[in-house]
């Protein structure tokens, strides 16, 4: 009992009396040269969404019933669930520093939950066929060479993280037209492993296999394969106007060119898991849901059975009517 080490609130009685409001400064100062900038942004944005109630809490008296109901406060109020998450993440890790300060003795966010409230995910928007075509000849009236880069991304379903980071090296041409996509680069971020953390490869099909080879033409290895006319990296905010997006791409955004791939490749017969390949899907429950949204091959055979003009007035056409007839 002799040796026993003194808590926190015994060795600084009052480090635990300083408000939330307070302390969050110190921790953004420190989370500025110790983490990413993608991950300093979602810190950033913690001062923002706590409740001026808990902000106004010394720190000590924080409980974890205080946090859980934060969280089901966020997710009521409409925020989605993965912001509700980079919320709680942000949020343990400035009472994880606060414990490592000596400030306080435990983290309170550790063993609270994110509360699923079922709100839908965002709708995918994807272009049909004729309609990326339509989409395309209005883009290049106002800029050809961006225009033909969206045609690409509809083409191929890259991620526009990774369509910024892909080099002349990437793209192959024995023994089959592919772009190996191993990095991403999101905007004001460094350049990074994909999502899934693998590399893959996606063909490039012959509708912009021309674009493609232009493209690269004159370039070194190591240069960007998807730049601007003035050779500058692509930012997505200038490509939307350049073009006019809004008014053009019908409420769609720009990931909806990489569900569009999915779609034309489903459509077109390319089996599910070799799309799951080509979209770098760790799941194939991921995939599954363009198949969802475009309906299976039974699908499509019970509306031919609909249409068929051969059944009686009488007889509905379902898959029992043979049965029925013996």
């Amino acid at each position: 009992m002799g040796n026993r080490m003194p808590d926190v609130a015994e060795r600084n009685p009052r480090a635990g009396r300083t408000t939330i409001r307070k302390l969050l400064p110190a921790w953004l100062e420190v989370r500025k040269v110790t983490v990413t900038p993608k991950t300093y942004v979602a810190d950033s944005a913690l001062p923002r969404l706590l409740p001026n109630s808990m902000a106004a809490l010394q720190i000590g008296a924080v409980t974890d019933r205080d946090i859980a109901r934060v969280l089901v406060s966020l997710s009521r109020q409409g925020l989605a669930e993965s912001s509700v998450r980079r919320f709680r993440a942000s949020l343990s890790a400035f009472f994880a520093w606060a414990v490592r300060e000596r400030i306080i003795g435990a983290n309170p966010v550790i063993g609270t939950r994110v509360p699923t409230v079922g709100t839908p995910p965002v709708e995918m928007q994807p272009f049909g066929e004729s309609e990326l075509e339509e989409f395309w000849e209005a883009a290049r009236q106002r800029n050809q060479r961006l225009a033909d880069i969206l045609l690409v991304a509809g083409w191929t379903g890259l991620r526009w993280s990774e369509l910024r980071a892909l080099r002349v090296r990437d793209f192959i041409e024995v023994p089959m037209p592919l772009l190996i996509v191993e990095r991403a680069e999101p905007e004001g971020v460094q350049v990074k492993v994909t999502k899934s953390g693998r590399r893959r490869r996606v063909p490039v099909a012959d509708r912009v296999l021309p674009i493609v080879r232009e493209l690269i033409r004159g370039k070194a290895g190591d240069q960007l394969l998807f730049v601007t006319e003035s050779g500058h990296q692509l930012h997505a905010s200038a490509l939307k106007r350049t073009v006019s997006w809004s008014s053009l791409a019908r409420g769609r955004r720009i990931h909806d060119l990489r569900h569009t791939a999915a779609c034309l490749w489903l459509a077109r017969g390319v089996d599910l898991a070799t799309v799951q390949a080509w979209m770098g899907h760790a799941s194939i429950a991921t995939t599954n849901m363009y198949l969802h949204h475009l309906g299976t091959g039974a699908d499509q055979a019970g509306l031919d059975r609909l249409n068929s003009r051969n059944t009686g007035r009488g007889n509905t056409g379902g898959t029992r009517s043979e049965e029925d007839k013996v």
